[in-house]
C-alpha cells in the first residue's frame, strides 16, 4: 500500500480476517494442553506473564513519561508495548519442537496471561482518555454514550462468566456427541466444515461480550483435549491455520508505513531498537528471578523481545476513545511492526550463533524412576502411534 499502491486501505479489514489464524493456532495449542497440564503450569503462567507484563508496562510508562508525555498516554503505552506476538512464537516454537522445552512453556506461559491480560486493558484503557484529543462535539457524544448506552458493569460480568461457562459445558457435553454423529457419516467435508463452524461461533461470542476470541477457542480446544477426536480437529484445521497465519503476516508488513519510516528513519529505528532490547533485558531478568538455565533463558527471553499482534488492536482501542491521537498511534504500530519483522532475525542469531555455545552449560536432567513391578510395559514416546498403542493398556 505504500510503495506499490496495489492494496489500499482494505487492508485493516484483511488484517481482521486474517487475525483468524491466530484464533485457530490457540485453538490447536489449546488441543495438545489437558486441563491437568494448565493447572501445573498456574505458577508461571500467573507469576512470570503477570510480572513480565506489569514490569514492562511500568518502565515503558515511566521512560515515555519522562519524555513528555502525560501519565494517561504514558500509560497507554506500556500496554501497547508489553505484548509480544503469540502468532510468531508459537509458530516458531511449533515449527522447531521448542515448546515442550523449559523455554517455550515458560515463553506459553507469558503468552496466555498477556491473552488474558487484554481483556482488563481494554476495559482500562477508556478511563485514560486526553480530553485534548477530543472535539467539543465529541466530548458532548462521549458524555451521552457515557450516561446512556453503557450496561452495567454486573451485567457485562455476568455474559462473560456466561460465555465461558458456556463454552466449557458445551465442550465437554455437547461436542462429543455431535462430532460422534458425524464420524459415523464417514464425511471429511462435514466434519472439517463443523470444526470450522464451531471456532466461528466461538469467535463471535467472545466478540459479542467484549473477550478476545483466542482466548475463548484456546479455553474450547483445552476442554476437548480430552476428546477421541482431538487428533481428527489437528488434521482438519491445521491448513487453514497455516494459510490464515500467511495471511495475518502479509497484512502486518503492508501496514508498515514506509512514508513514515523515511521520514524518521533514526528514531524508528531507535524506538524498535530499544524496545526490544528493554524487553530483552527485563525477560531475560525475569527468567533468572524464575531459576531458568542460562540457554534456556536466553532462548526465552529472545522468542519474546518483540511487540504483539494485540498492540495493534489496542492502539486501535485507544484511538477511537481518545487516549491517543492519530500521529501517536501510527508511530506504535509501525514500532510494534517493525519488531514483529525483526524477530526471525534475532531468533535465527540466537539459533546460529548463540545456541551452539551454550550446549555444554545445561545440566543433564535426573532418569526418571520408573516402577517395572506395576508397569510391566513402558511405550517409549507419547506421539500418535503412541497413543493409539495405550489406548488398549489404559482401558
Amino acid at each position: 500500500p505504500n510503495l506499490l499502491s496495489l492494496v489500499g486501505n482494505e487492508g485493516r479489514d484483511v488484517m481482521h480476517f486474517a487475525e483468524f489464524g491466530v484464533v485457530l493456532m490457540l485453538f490447536l495449542v489449546g488441543l495438545e494442553l489437558q486441563p491437568s497440564v494448565l493447572w501445573r503450569m498456574r505458577v508461571p503462567i500467573v507469576g512470570l506473564g503477570g510480572l513480565q507484563v506489569v514490569i514492562t508496562t511500568l518502565v515503558v510508562a515511566l521512560l515515555s513519561a519522562f519524555w513528555g508525555f502525560e501519565w494517561q498516554t504514558a500509560l497507554v503505552i506500556g500496554l501497547v508495548f508489553s505484548m509480544s506476538s503469540t502468532a510468531i512464537v508459537l509458530q516458531t516454537l511449533d515449527e522447531k519442537s521448542w515448546l515442550k522445552t523449559v523455554a517455550g512453556q515458560s515463553g506459553f506461559s507469558v503468552l496466555l496471561f498477556q491473552d488474558v491480560a487484554v481483556i482488563f486493558m481494554l476495559a482500562a484503557i477508556p478511563f485514560l482518555a486526553i480530553p485534548e484529543f477530543m472535539s467539543d462535539g465529541q466530548l458532548m457524544q462521549h458524555a451521552s454514550n457515557t450516561a446512556e448506552s453503557e450496561p452495567p458493569r454486573w451485567l457485562s460480568a455476568l455474559s462473560v462468566l456466561g460465555v465461558v461457562a458456556l463454552i466449557v459445558l458445551a465442550g465437554r457435553f455437547l461436542t462429543r456427541p455431535v462430532f460422534r454423529y458425524i464420524a459415523k457419516t464417514r464425511s471429511d467435508e462435514i466434519f472439517i466444515a463443523t470444526a470450522l463452524l464451531l471456532i466461528v461461533v466461538i469467535t463471535l461470542a467472545m466478540h459479542a461480550v467484549g473477550l478476545s476470541p483466542a482466548l475463548g477457542t484456546f479455553v474450547a480446544g483445552v476442554v476437548m483435549a480430552e476428546s477421541e477426536f482431538r487428533h481428527e480437529l489437528e488434521v482438519s484445521i491445521e491448513p487453514f491455520k497455516g494459510l490464515l497465519l500467511g495471511l495475518f503476516f502479509i497484512a502486518v508488513g503492508a501496514s508498515i508505513d514506509l512514508g513514515a519510516l523515511a521520514s524518521q528513519p533514526f528514531l524508528i529505528a531507535g524506538l524498535v531498537l530499544g524496545l526490544m532490547a528493554l524487553k530483552f533485558v527485563i525477560l531475560l531478568i525475569l527468567g533468572r528471578v524464575f531459576k531458568l538455565q542460562l540457554a534456556d533463558n536466553l532462548m526465552f527471553s529472545f522468542l519474546l523481545a518483540q511487540g504483539g499482534e494485540f498492540a495493534f488492536l489496542l492502539v486501535s482501542f485507544a484511538l477511537q476513545t481518545h487516549a491517543l491521537n492519530l500521529e501517536l498511534s501510527n508511530l506504535l504500530i509501525l514500532v510494534v511492526a517493525l519488531s514483529m519483522v525483526l524477530t526471525p532475525v534475532a531468533i535465527i542469531l540466537f539459533e546460529k550463533q548463540i545456541q551452539p555455545r551454550l550446549v555444554r552449560t545445561c545440566e543433564e536432567g535426573e532418569d526418571d524412576e520408573i516402577d517395572v513391578d506395576e508397569n510391566p510395559v513402558i511405550i517409549a514416546g507419547d506421539g500418535r502411534v503412541g497413543q493409539v498403542v495405550s489406548r488398549p493398556v489404559s482401558y
